[in-house]
Formats: structure tokens, sequence, C-alpha cells
């Protein structure tokens, strides 16, 4: 029987259906839509995802998505910001979702995930350690804590409320705003804010 999909097509399908949020569907209209797109398009599409790792780096200091190259990111670069309040996200994408808000102008600490024993992911397998050097070390008065409010989240607060008990810091969490099993990515810009304005001890 004679193939019906080219095997070029079949594999750029199967590329995007393993990306997050994109079914077989999306995967296909996607694909559809880069072969009738222009040739330049196509390329375009290419060149900046091999560009993605190439050019990006991890953020010594927040271990945020940073400019290849560069000594640190933008965030812990710009000098107007607020070095004695750090705000403590799962990763990258929530640093984008607070900074949408415009409600909060101190420093963040990017965990790199949640403490999840079902998926192998123990404290050790994330930036905790390096928090609490940072905190122990560079003057910080208090930690936000703005881990997604679900299992693995609030598991992974307490557990940091923990490893910073015994130093001059006070310790918060975002407040109930949020919806619980959400994310922060998905949540808008109000939600977050008031989130952020009503932390609480925790």
């Amino acid at each position: 029987m004679a193939e019906t999909i080219p095997r070029a097509v079949q594999r750029l399908m199967e590329a995007l259906g393993r990306l997050p949020g994109i079914g077989p569907k999306t995967a296909s209209r996607l694909t559809y839509h880069l072969l009738r797109a222009p040739e330049s398009e196509a390329a375009d599409l290419g060149q900046a995802v091999l560009e993605l790792h190439r050019a990006t780096g991890e953020c010594p200091l927040c271990f945020n998505i940073m400019q290849a190259g560069s000594p640190a990111c933008g965030l812990c670069s710009d000098p107007a910001r607020n070095d004695r309040v750090v705000c403590v996200v799962e990763d990258p994408l929530d640093v984008l979702a607070i900074e949408r808000s415009g409600a909060f102008g101190g420093r963040y600490h990017v965990l790199q995930g949640v403490i999840s024993p079902v998926e192998g992911v123990g404290p050790e397998d994330l930036k905790i350690e390096e928090l609490v050097q940072r905190v122990a070390s560079a003057g910080v008065d208090e930690v936000i804590v703005a881990t997604n409010p679900t299992l693995e989240g609030e598991a992974t607060a307490i557990y940091l409320k923990r490893r910073l008990q015994g130093l001059p810091v006070r310790v918060t969490r975002l407040a109930r705003g949020l919806p619980s099993g959400g994310d922060l990515e998905y949540a808008d810009t109000h939600t977050l804010a008031r989130a952020l304005e009503g932390r609480s001890e925790l």
C-alpha cells in the first residue's frame, strides 16, 4: 500500500505533537500551515529553534534564562530592583507571568522544577541549596515562595520553609488568589497582582 503522508510531513507532525499543549490535530494544522507558507517562513522558524539553545544560557545568580555570554540575566543586572526581596518560582515561565503583573520589583530565584517523588525529582535536583546560600549571604529580608498551588508546589513550599528556618529571613507565600491546581503562567495579571499584594506568612 502506498504511503499516504510523506515522511517529512509525518516527522514534523510527530515532533510538534511532543510539545506541551499541542495535540495531534494542532500538530497537523501547524505542519500543513508551514507546508503552504513561503519557504522563508519555515526557514525562520527552523533557525529560531536552532538558536534557542545556542543563544541562551542559565543565569548564574537566579537560574532564569538569559542571553548566552552575558554575566547575568537582565533582571539580575537591573540596579533598580530590590535586592532584599527574592521571589522563588518553579520555572522561567513563572518569572514572565509575575513580571507581566507589574506588581513585583524584587529579585527572582528559579528552582527549575518542584519536588515530585513520583517523577523522581528530589530536593537535590532543584536549586534549593543555592537559594539557602543566597539568603544566608546576600542580606535578603523576605523570600516569597511562589510555587504553583498544586500538591508538588505545596510540598516544595513546606520544604523551603524548613530549609530556611534559622536564617534571619521572613518567608511568605502567595495569597490564595490563585486557583488551586492551576499554573502561574495561565493566571491573569490582576489575579497575580492581588496574590503578590496579599501574600502571607508560610
